[in-house]
């Protein structure tokens, strides 16, 4: 199983500066098919500069759902890190 892709990201609004919230839809490659369903995360970012990350996936998948996490998390991460997650709130496809 790998995630693809995260597409549709939209950034929430949220009054709280040290916490971004995202929605987006995940693609994963799994057994040759590709599989689409709907995750929201958390980057929420410590007084001490940590990041800590929480993924929530909203639609039924068929895959067990600790490792697909792991794997949404590393995506996420490094979208995160490349500045590739919108810094607004709109939509990038």
């Amino acid at each position: 199983m790998t995630v693809s892709a995260i597409k549709n990201i939209v950034r929430k609004d949220v009054p709280i500066y040290y916490r971004r919230v995202y929605t987006g839809i995940a693609v994963i490659e799994f057994a040759g098919k590709n599989q689409e369903f709907r995750i929201d995360w958390i980057i929420e970012v410590s007084p001490l500069g940590t990041k800590e990350l929480s993924v929530t996936v909203s639609d039924k998948v068929d895959y067990p759902l600790l490792p697909l996490i792991k794997e949404l998390k590393t995506k996420i991460g490094k979208l995160d890190d490349e500045g590739k997650l919108p810094s607004t709130t709109t939509t990038l496809q």
